[in-house]
């Protein structure tokens, strides 16, 4: 395989990568516009808050295994997803959430998930 080929898959992976973070922010952004005890993010808080809560959701699956991630489809994946989005609360400026904000934005964030696609095809 050459370099050239190399580069434009590590390209498109980046591409994707910057596509699912912004489509994150905007949900963020939405849920904290809908949903009580879910504080309003501006764009960059809440572009902040998909890498932190990206970032903690992998540690959370490296430590309890693929079955805890919100792709799980489980309740335990939504539990886990609401705790997350509760503890990134203490790492990114501006943002609030009660624990029925992170509740229900699991909960909004899992169907809207369902229905917007994250990826680059």
């Amino acid at each position: 395989m050459s370099s050239k080929l190399r580069s434009g898959v590590i390209d498109l992976d980046w591409m994707g990568a910057v596509v699912r973070f912004i489509v994150s922010a905007l949900v963020l952004m939405l849920v904290g516009f809908l949903l009580p005890g879910f504080r309003t993010l501006t764009f960059f808080n809440a572009l902040f808050a998909a890498v932190v809560i990206s970032v903690l959701g992998w540690v959370a699956e490296s430590l309890l295994g693929k079955n805890v991630s919100p792709y799980g489809r489980g309740v335990v994946g939504f539990i886990v997803s609401a705790i997350t989005i509760w503890v990134a609360q203490y790492i990114v400026p501006g943002m609030e959430v009660s624990v029925i904000g992170a509740l229900l934005a699991a909960f909004v964030i899992g169907i809207i998930d369902l229905f917007v696609p994250t990826t680059v095809r």
